[in-house]
C-alpha cells in the first residue's frame, strides 16, 4: 500500500479561563467599553449603558447596562440584580454587571435585559446604608431603587415595562425577594438564585445572624403576591441547606407563592450555579415552564444567544482513557493530555479521520470548537465535554461487507474495495465524489490514507474503518 508522510492538522485554540460569570461580578478588565468576543454569544447584544436616577427620595446615580435582541420590540423586560463582593473587593472596586449566562438567556427568548448596579457598586452613586441586622431594611432599600430604575425604563419605546421578571443571585436574589413585597405593579415573575445576604453588621453568633435572614425572608413573603421560583444547593459555601429551607418555608407559611427547585451539589460551590456552563441544564428547562407559567415569554426563539447544548455522556471510554479516542495522531494525543489539564469549561471534538480541535474557557466553548473545524472543511463531532466523554459511534449506512453500496466507485474501484476487504487490521478506505479512493492499512491507517486521497482529489471523506462503515452520506 501506498504510504503517505503527512503532518497532522491540529488546531489549538485557548480562550482562557472564565470565572464566576454571575456571583461572580467579571474581572476589573471588563470595564472595557467592547464586549470581550470570547465571552459573549455570537450575536448582536446592542449594548447601552445608562445613568439612570434611583429612588427619588434619596437621588443618585445608577450604572445601568442594557443589552437587547435584534428587531424592533417592545421586548419584554428582565431585570438582572447582581451579587455582593467577594474576596475583599470592596464594591466600588468592583466592574459594572456585564458577563453572565443568565443575561444570554433572557436574550435567546426575546427579551430586553436591563443590569443595574446597586449604591455604590463600580459606577453607581452613593452607598448601601448598614443596617445590622435588620436585613430586610437593606434589602428595601435596594427595592426601591429597582423599582426607580423600572420606572426609567419606560422612556425606551422597544422596552415593555409592563411585563417584567426580576432575576437576581445571592444579594441579587435578596433584593429580587425584597422589591416583591413592594407590591411593584408591572412585576409578574421573582427568580430568586442561591438569594441571601451577610453583612458585617449583623456579626453575631451565626445562629442570630442565620434567624435575622430565615425571619426576614418570612416578612418579605407575608407582603408579596408576586409568583416565585427559588433555586438552592446542597454544597453552597454561604447558605447552608437547614438556612436555605428555612428561608423558603418562613416565606411561604406566611403567603408567599414560591416554587423551591432544590438542585443538590453542583460542582465544588452549588453558590456558583449561574456561574458555570454546565449548570445550563440545572436551571433553564424550570425557568422556562415558570415563564410559561406567569404568562411570560419561554420559548427559545433565538438559540443563537445560548451555547450549543452539549451531548450526553456516552461512556464510550473513560475521559482518560488516550487509547480508545479512535484514529488519533501523536500531535492530537499530545493536545488531548492539554485538554484534560484544562479548566472547566471545555471541549474536544474528533473528525472520522483524526483531525482534532480543543476549545477551553470562553462562552461556549464546543460551539467555539465546531465552527473551527467548519471554518477549515474538517466535519467534526464532540469527544468529550469537561469531564464526560459523549462520543457515539451512529449506526453504519451500510454492512461492511455490501460493496455494491459504497458510493462514487467505478468497477475497477469496487474491485479495489474489495482487495480493501482482504486487509488486517488496523485499515481504512477513503472515497471522493469524483470517483477517487484510497485504502491503507496498519499504524495511522485512516490519516495515510486520506493524506493521499486529498494529494488527488476534493472532498474525501472515509467511508471505512476496520470492520465499520463511519460514512454519514455526502457533505451538506
Amino acid at each position: 500500500m501506498d504510504i503517505v508522510r503527512i503532518t497532522k492538522i491540529l488546531f489549538i485554540f485557548g480562550l482562557g479561563v472564565v470565572a464566576l460569570l454571575s456571583a461572580a461580578i467579571p474581572p476589573a478588565s471588563a470595564q472595557d467599553a467592547t464586549l470581550d468576543p470570547t465571552r459573549v454569544p455570537p450575536a448582536p447584544m446592542h449594548e447601552q449603558v445608562l445613568m439612570l436616577p434611583g429612588d427619588p427620595t434619596r437621588p443618585v446615580r445608577l450604572e445601568v447596562t442594557v443589552f437587547t435582541p435584534d428587531g424592533a420590540g417592545p421586548f419584554p423586560l428582565a431585570l438582572l440584580l447582581h451579587g455582593s463582593a467577594s474576596n475583599g473587593q470592596k464594591p466600588r472596586d468592583l466592574p459594572r454587571y456585564r458577563y453572565t449566562y443568565s443575561a444570554y438567556y433572557f436574550l435567546s427568548r426575546g427579551y430586553a435585559v436591563a443590569m443595574p448596579m446597586m449604591r455604590g457598586f463600580a459606577g453607581s452613586g452613593g452607598a448601601l446604608i448598614d443596617h445590622g441586622c435588620d436585613l430586610a431594611a437593606l434589602g428595601f432599600e435596594s427595592a426601591r431603587d429597582i423599582e426607580a430604575v423600572i420606572g426609567d425604563m419606560r422612556q425606551y419605546p422597544n422596552i415593555d415595562t409592563r411585563r417584567v421578571v426580576l432575576v437576581g443571585q445571592s444579594f441579587g436574589g435578596w433584593n429580587t425577594l425584597a422589591t416583591g413585597a413592594l407590591h411593584p405593579s408591572d412585576v409578574v415573575g421573582l427568580v430568586n438564585f442561591v438569594g441571601g445576604v451577610r453583612t458585617t453588621g449583623c456579626n453575631h453568633s451565626p445562629e442570630e445572624a442565620d434567624q435575622a435572614l430565615i425571619s426576614d425572608a418570612g416578612k418579605f413573603g407575608s407582603e408579596t403576591t408576586v409568583p416565585s421560583i427559588w433555586f438552592y444547593g446542597d454544597n453552597d459555601s454561604i447558605f447552608p441547606v437547614p438556612v436555605w429551607r428555612a428561608m423558603y418555608r418562613q416565606y411561604t407559611q406566611r403567603g408567599g407563592k414560591a416554587e423551591l427547585v432544590a438542585f443538590g451539589r453542583f460542582g465544588s460551590d452549588s453558590h456558583q450555579l449561574l456561574s458555570a456552563l454546565e449548570g445550563l441544564p440545572l436551571w433553564t428547562g424550570k425557568v422556562d415552564a415558570f415563564l410559561a407559567r406567569i404568562g411570560m415569554p419561554s420559548q427559545d426563539i433565538d438559540p443563537q444567544y445560548m451555547p450549543v447544548p452539549a451531548p450526553s455522556p456516552s461512556h464510550f471510554a473513560a475521559i482518560d482513557d488516550i487509547n480508545a479516542i479512535p484514529n488519533l495522531s501523536q500531535p492530537s494525543r499530545d493536545a488531548y493530555l492539554h485538554f484534560l489539564a484544562y479548566p472547566k469549561p471545555r471541549a474536544f471534538v474528533l473528525s472520522d479521520d483524526g483531525d482534532s480541535v480543543e476549545v477551553y474557557g470562553g462562552f461556549d466553548p464546543l460551539g467555539r470548537a465546531l465552527q473551527i473545524c467548519h471554518e477549515h472543511g474538517i466535519a467534526c463531532r464532540p469527544y468529550a465535554i469537561d469531564d464526560s466523554v459523549v462520543w457515539t459511534i451512529p449506526k453504519p449506512l451500510a454492512n461492511i461487507d455490501d460493496v455494491r453500496a459504497v458510493p462514487y466507485l467505478n468497477s475497477r474501484a469496487r474491485r479495489a474495495y474489495e482487495q480493501f476487504l482482504s486487509l488486517p487490521t488496523p485499515r481504512a478506505f477513503i472515497i471522493a465524489p469524483d470517483g477517487g479512493w484510497a485504502a491503507a492499512d496498519g499504524p495511522r491507517a485512516s490519516m495515510r490514507a486520506m493524506a493521499y486521497c486529498k494529494s488527488q482529489h476534493f472532498y474525501c471523506a472515509i467511508y471505512a474503518v476496520d470492520k465499520t462503515v463511519v460514512w454519514r452520506g455526502p457533505s451538506k
